[in-house]
C-alpha cells in the first residue's frame, strides 16, 4: 500500500464500514487512525483511544474501574505469520477470548469484516500488533486491537466494547 506519510491509509475504508468510524459511543466498535511519534507510543495511544471511545463513562465509573481489566493479551512476535483472525482466535486470556467471537462472528457482514481486518492488520508493513483487554470492571468488556506500520508511522486502532 502506498500513501503519503501521515495520510489515512486507503485500506481502512472497509474496516471503518465494518466496525465504525471514530466515535465516542462508548458501546459497540470504532476504528481510529493516528500517527505515532515513536513505536513506544503504541500502548499509550491505544489507551487514549479507549478513553476517547468511552467518553463520559470514563469519568462516571472512574479510572480505577477502567484500568482494572486493561492489559495486553497478545503481541505479535517478529517472524510470526500475519493472520489477525487466527491470532485473535488464539488469545488464551479468558476475559479477552470471550470478546473475540463478537468481533469476528457476531458483526453484521462477518465475512467482509474479517476480510477488512486481514487487509489492514495482515499486511507485511504492519510491524507491531498488540491486543488489549478492556472494560469497566463490571458489565462492559471488550478488546482493543492496535497495529503500527513503522515505515509510515501509521497506527490503526479497533476498539470494541459490549455489555
Amino acid at each position: 500500500m502506498t500513501n503519503a506519510k501521515g495520510t489515512k491509509p486507503e485500506n481502512m475504508t472497509d474496516l471503518e464500514a465494518a466496525y465504525g468510524a471514530p466515535s465516542q459511543e462508548g458501546f459497540g466498535s470504532a476504528v481510529f487512525y493516528e500517527r505515532l511519534k515513536t513505536a513506544d507510543d503504541l500502548e499509550k495511544m491505544a489507551l487514549e483511544k479507549c478513553k476517547y471511545f468511552v467518553g463520559d463513562l470514563w469519568e462516571r465509573y472512574g479510572e480505577d474501574a477502567w484500568m482494572g481489566p486493561w492489559k495486553e493479551v497478545y503481541a505479535r512476535k517478529t517472524g510470526t505469520k500475519h493472520d489477525i483472525v487466527a491470532e485473535l482466535r488464539g488469545i488464551k486470556d479468558p476475559d479477552a477470548s470471550f470478546s473475540v467471537p463478537m468481533i469476528l462472528e457476531n458483526v453484521e457482514g462477518a465475512e467482509k469484516a474479517r476480510a477488512a481486518l486481514s487487509v489492514v492488520y495482515d499486511e507485511p508493513a504492519m510491524t507491531d500488533l498488540r491486543v488489549f483487554n478492556l472494560g469497566d470492571g463490571e458489565a462492559m468488556s471488550g478488546l482493543l486491537v492496535a497495529g503500527h506500520r513503522t515505515e509510515t508511522d501509521d497506527a490503526i486502532f479497533l476498539v470494541f466494547l459490549m455489555d
